[in-house]
C-alpha cells in the first residue's frame, strides 16, 4: 500500500489483484468502515462478492452513521456527521456508489450538487441570555500569548505529546477565548483529552480555520447519515451479492503468532445465541472494527432518563479479547476504561407544532421549513451550565418524517452539572425536561415552557458513555496499526485503528482505514489518496495565521525585543521580492 496525490491516481482503475477468487472475507461489524471496506474489495480489489461475509451484532447496519423512526419513541439521531470538500477517501467511495435519490448520479453527484446550490454557513452561531446573540461576531479573540500556543502546538513532533492533555499545552488565556468555544463545541473537546489529538485537527483542518466561526468550512447530506450514506452503500452491496448476517456478536478472532507472521484461524461468535466458530485459512481475510463510540448507548424518553451503561461492551470486549494475544494489537483499556471522561449525551427534539419553530426561526434567521440550510450547523448557548449546543440540518431530516414537523439534535458537552432552568444534571432529566432546559435556552417564556415541552415536542435523550474515547490521551502503540506488524490476513479499520496524519470522529477516517486495509491486504496496484496536505501549504499557512489574529498583522504581535530586532533585518532582505508580495497578500505584514 503507497499513498498518492492528483488526477492520474485518483482516476485510474486498478488491475485485478492476483489470486483474488479464491480469497474470501469476513468483516466483523457493519458501521462505516466495514462498509466503506467491502465496497472497496468488490470495486478495487474485484472480489466476488458472495464472498463477502458481514457479520453484524445488531438487527440493522450502520454502526453509529444512525437515523431511525421507532414505532414507539419517534425520530431517534444519536449523533450527525460533519464533512469536508477534502475528505479524499470518503468522496473517492462515493464516486462510484448510486444514489438512491438521482437517477443515474452518485452519491458524490447527488452531494455536491446539493451544496453547492444550497452553501452551509452560520448565521447565529453562538447565543446567550436566552436566545440572544453573543456577539462573537466571527472573531476568535485570542491574546497573543495564546495565538503563539496554538503555533507551537501545530510545530510539535507527535512523540512530545504522547499522553499529555490538552490543559498541558494551553493556559488560562487560550481557555477564555472564542477559539476554543467554537472549538471544543464543534469536535467535543474536553481540557483532559489529547493534545496529541487536537494538534492532528489543527494540522488536518488548518484550511478550514477561517470557516470555523460560521462553519462555512462543513458540507451536510440532505438527510440523515443513515439514509444518505449508509443505505446506498448497503444497496449497492447486496446488488453485488454481499452476505449479511445480523444477530451476529463476534467475541475473538484466535491467531497462530509465529516469529514470521501473525495470521488469523478462527472467528468465535454467537449467532442467534449460539456459539458458531469460523476456521480460516490464509486466504480468507479478516477486517474487524475494533471499539465504538456509541457502544452501549442508551435511549430514554419523555418520562425517562436513559441509563447509563458503562459495562465494556460487545466491540471493546472483542478488541480486548484480541489485544490479549499480541502486544501490536493495541490496548483497548486505554480508551474505555474512564467513562467519566468520555461521555456526553444527545437529545432528538421532535417539534409537533408551530410554537417552536417561531423560536428557531428568530435564532437562525432562517425559514426551516424551506428545505434548505437552518441554523448552518451547531448553535452553542454560551451561558449554559450544560455546554448546550442544538442543530437543525436541512428539514426534512427523515425521508417520513411529516411536513409540518422539525427534527432537532440537541447536545450537552456537561452532563453532571445541574441546569439552568432545570436543576438537575443533564444524565438526570427526561426527555421533557432537556426539552424544558433547551426551550429556556431558545428564549421561550418561562411561563410557557412546561406546557410547550409537554405538549409541542417530543424528546428522546441518548447517554453515550464512550463517545469520545477515541479523544483520550494516548501513546505510541494504544491504537494498532490498521494492519499490525506480520499480519497476513488481519486488519483493524475504523476509528480505534491507527494511520498517520488523519483524524478521528471523522467519516473520512472511517473509510480511510477501511481502504488501507483492502489495499495492503489484497496488494491492490492503486495509491491510496494522501491526507491533503494543506498544512505543508505556504499559502494555506499565511492565510490561517492572518485569519486567527482577526485581522491583525502578524508582526504586530507582541515579541521579545530581539525577535523584533530579527523581523527588522528580514523584512529588508525580502524587499521587492515575491516573498513579500505574498506576505501583504496574506495580510502577513
Amino acid at each position: 500500500m503507497y499513498y498518492s496525490n492528483g488526477n492520474y491516481e485518483a482516476f485510474a482503475r486498478p488491475v485485478k489483484p492476483e489470486g483474488v477468487d479464491k480469497k474470501s472475507a469476513y468483516l466483523a461489524g457493519s458501521g462505516l468502515a466495514s462498509l466503506a471496506a467491502a465496497c472497496f474489495l468488490v470495486r478495487d480489489g474485484q472480489m466476488k462478492g458472495e464472498h463477502i461475509h458481514i457479520l453484524e451484532e445488531l438487527s440493522l447496519p450502520g454502526g453509529a452513521c444512525d437515523g431511525i423512526k421507532d414505532a414507539q419513541k419517534g425520530f431517534i439521531i444519536r449523533g450527525g456527521r460533519e464533512m469536508e470538500d477534502h475528505f479524499e477517501c470518503l468522496w473517492d467511495l462515493f464516486r462510484s456508489i448510486p444514489s438512491l435519490e438521482v437517477e443515474n448520479a452518485s452519491v458524490l453527484d447527488e452531494f455536491y450538487w446539493l451544496n453547492k446550490k444550497d452553501p452551509n454557513y452560520s448565521l447565529m452561531r453562538v447565543t446567550e441570555n436566552r436566545g440572544q446573540d453573543a456577539h462573537t461576531d466571527n472573531k476568535f479573540a485570542l491574546s497573543d500569548k495564546a495565538a503563539m500556543e496554538i503555533m507551537q502546538l501545530f510545530f510539535t513532533k507527535d512523540k512530545d505529546l504522547y499522553d499529555k492533555k490538552i490543559n498541558d499545552v494551553f493556559t488560562e488565556e487560550f481557555f477564555k477565548s472564542n477559539f476554543w468555544l467554537y472549538w471544543r463545541t464543534m469536535f467535543a473537546f474536553e481540557d483532559w483529552h489529547s493534545a496529541l489529538e487536537m494538534k492532528l485537527y489543527i494540522q488536518r483542518f488548518i484550511h478550514h480555520i477561517g470557516g470555523l466561526p460560521d462553519l462555512s468550512a462543513l458540507k451536510f447530506t440532505k438527510y440523515n447519515q443513515y439514509e444518505s450514506l449508509i443505505l446506498p452503500m448497503v444497496k449497492y452491496l447486496e446488488a453485488q451479492g454481499v452476505q449479511f448476517q445480523y444477530d451476529t456478536k463476534v467475541t475473538n478472532v484466535i491467531f497462530d503468532i509465529t516469529p514470521e507472521k501473525k495470521a488469523a484461524r478462527k472467528i468465535m461468535m454467537i449467532h442467534n445465541g449460539r456459539e458458531e466458530c469460523i476456521d480460516l485459512l490464509d486466504d480468507d481475510l479478516v477486517f474487524v472494527t475494533n471499539g465504538s463510540c456509541t457502544e452501549n448507548s442508551s435511549l430514554g424518553d419523555d418520562d425517562h432518563a436513559p441509563v447509563f451503561n458503562d459495562t465494556p461492551g460487545g466491540c471493546w470486549e472483542l478488541w480486548k479479547n484480541i489485544a490479549a494475544q499480541d502486544l501490536s494489537f493495541g490496548n483497548p483499556d486505554k480508551f474505555c476504561s474512564e467513562t467519566d471522561k468520555t461521555t456526553w449525551e444527545s437529545a432528538t427534539v421532535t417539534t409537533l407544532d408551530d410554537r417552536i419553530p417561531a423560536y428557531i426561526r428568530k435564532v437562525c434567521k432562517r425559514d426551516p421549513f424551506s428545505g434548505k440550510v437552518v441554523t448552518g450547523g451547531i448553535v452553542t448557548c454560551k451561558d449554559s451550565s450544560w455546554l448546550m449546543s442544538y442543530t437543525l440540518n436541512r428539514q426534512p431530516h427523515f425521508k417520513e418524517q411529516p411536513k409540518d414537523q422539525l427534527v432537532v439534535w440537541v447536545y450537552g458537552l456537561f452532563t453532571d452539572v445541574p441546569g439552568d432552568y432545570v436543576k438537575k444534571p443533564m444524565r438526570e432529566c427526561t426527555g421533557r425536561e432537556i426539552t424544558e432546559e433547551w426551550l429556556y435556552h431558545l428564549g421561550v417564556p418561562v411561563e410557557e415552557i412546561p406546557d410547550m415541552a409537554a405538549n409541542s415536542a417530543r424528546c428522546i435523550p441518548c447517554m453515550m458513555p464512550y463517545i469520545t474515547a477515541f479523544f483520550m490521551p494516548r501513546t505510541a502503540g494504544d491504537r494498532p496499526k490498521v494492519v499490525p506488524d506480520g499480519c497476513v490476513n488481519f486488519a483493524f479499520i475504523g476509528q480505534f485503528s491507527d494511520t498517520v496524519r488523519d483524524t478521528v470522529f471523522t467519516t473520512e477516517y472511517s473509510v480511510r482505514t477501511a481502504m488501507e486495509a483492502v489495499y495492503t491486504l489484497l496488494d491492490v496496484d492503486r495509491g491510496v489518496p494522501e491526507v491533503y496536505g494543506s498544512c505543508y501549504d505556504i499559502r494555506t499557512l499565511l492565510d490561517a495565521t492572518s485569519k486567527m489574529l482577526d485581522g491583525k498583522k502578524a508582526i504586530e504581535m507582541k515579541v521579545p525585543w530581539i525577535m523584533k530586532l530579527v523581523e527588522k533585518k528580514a523584512l529588508r532582505k525580502i524587499s521587492g521580492t515575491v516573498i513579500e508580495e505574498l506576505l501583504k497578500e496574506y495580510n502577513v505584514i
